[in-house]
Order: C-alpha cells, then structure tokens, then sequence
C-alpha cells in the first residue's frame, strides 16, 4: 500500500512518513515528526516535531499533536513527544511535548482520546486507556494501563492514576487515583472498586472478592492510610493486586483520593 498526501497538506521535506500513511486535506506535518506505517491523518490535523508516532495511528480533524510546552518554564530546549501503536485521537486533541531538554512526554498503545481531550507536557500514558470527552491532564501526569477517565473531568500535575482505575465525569483529581478503584466527584472521592472494568478484562471473582476487602480498608473513616496499609500488607501474600495496592499507596507523593 501506498503513501497517499493531498496536494493540499503540508508535509516538510524533513518529516518522514512511512508505509501506507494517509494525509488528508490541508493537513500540516512539520520537522521532525516521524509517522509510522498505516496512521491515517485526516484534514486539518497539525503534526508539530520532534515527534516519534509508531504504527497504526489515527488523527482525526483538528487535532494538534506535537506542540510544545505550555509550560511557562519552557525556553524553546530540544524536547520530544513519543507514541505509540493503534491510537485513536478524535477531534480537537491536543498532545504536547517535554518542558524539559532531551526529555519527552510519552503516550502507549491503543488509547482512545476523546474530542477535546488534552495531555499535557511531561506526561505517561500506558496502554488500553480512554480518555472521554475535554478529559483533561495536566503536565507530569503518570496513567497506567486500563484507565477510563470521564468527560470535563481534570487532574492536577503530579497525579498518578492507577491501572484499572476509573474516574467518574466533572471530577476534580488533586491527589493518586489507587489502582482497580473508582473515583467520582468535586473533590473526588473513593466511590467503588471499577467493578465493570474489572470484569470486562476478566478478573476472577476471587481476586474481586480480595479486592473488595482491600477497599473496605481505604474507605474505613476509622483508619488513617498508613494503617490501612499496615492491614492491606498482612493481606499482600495472598494476592498479587493488593502487593500492588501496597506499593502504589507506598509510593504515593501526594497522598491518595480516599
């Protein structure tokens, strides 16, 4: 299969498109992006670099992926954005690159972006996520793999959010979402375990059952996180997921959404 380009898009003779590529109407791939075999870039999409897109990508109208910082401490330094394979960026996306010289801001593989959704610099994105509508991060954000993130929904720099993980739309996040939970509100707040997400990727309803015990610990007015904790850790030899619950709070900056 071919590389097809509109006479109208705007390719830089510095960017390199790979097999199969597909470049719609008026679209604008600048310097330094290179764009694996078989993405597909529809009208108005603007590629700014330096910019690795692996296989398998799609960009629908309007989306800006590559532009730099934001950040007010950025200087113009050499930074880079990188992503993955089988991506799916709906209209109006925005993605932006590293603040910081030689680093990158770094998207996975088979994600769902949203219209209107935004990931900005300095970012981790896994794999297998989806990020509904203005679903919106801010820089230094991790995501692990599995996460749902609902429409006008905003996380504050420096969160991670844990794999399986869901948040509920309209939510404020400004501490760590705990992996295989779910939050919703303004503040958020622990709600359940991501229940549905849970059993479409086929946990077992003995790992649910753990699980659900390790919630009730973290949802225990009576108990403070490092005690909560200290119970889920006497628990950790019978389940893997708990040891990773144990290590995500452990390893948590900003505390987490409880």
């Amino acid at each position: 299969m071919q590389t097809s380009i509109h006479p109208t898009a705007i390719v830089s003779p510095k960017a390199q498109l790979g097999v199969g590529v597909e470049v719609g109407p008026y679209a604008i791939i600048g310097e330094g992006v290179q764009v694996g075999d078989g993405c597909v870039i529809h009208p108005h999409v603007v590629l700014k670099g330096p910019v690795e897109i692996g296989p398998g990508n799609e960009f629908y109208s309007f989306c800006v992926i590559g532009e730099k910082s934001q950040d007010l401490k950025y200087q113009g330094e050499p930074t880079y954005l990188k992503i993955g394979a089988g991506n799916v960026f709906r209209e109006f996306a925005t993605v932006h690159r590293s603040t910081f010289r030689g680093q990158s801001t770094e998207i996975g593989s088979f994600n769902v972006f949203l219209a209107y959704t935004h990931v900005a610099h300095d970012c981790r994105i896994g794999n297998r996520c989806v990020f509904s509508n203005n679903a919106t991060l801010a820089g230094h954000v991790i995501v692990e793999d599995h996460v749902t993130i609902g429409g006008l929904s905003a996380v504050h720099q420096f969160c991670r959010i844990g794999r399986f993980a869901m948040i509920g739309g309209c939510s404020k996040i400004v501490q760590d979402v705990v992996p295989f939970c779910l939050v919703d509100g303004n503040p958020a707040r622990l709600r359940s375990l991501n229940l549905v997400g849970l059993k479409r990727n086929n946990f077992p309803e003995g790992t649910i059952k753990v699980l659900k015990f390790a919630l009730k610990q973290l949802l225990d007015e009576g108990l403070n996180t490092t005690q909560a904790v200290e119970i889920l850790e006497k628990q950790a030899d019978k389940l893997q997921d708990i040891m990773t619950l144990v290590e995500f709070i452990k390893g948590s900056e900003r505390g987490i959404i409880r």
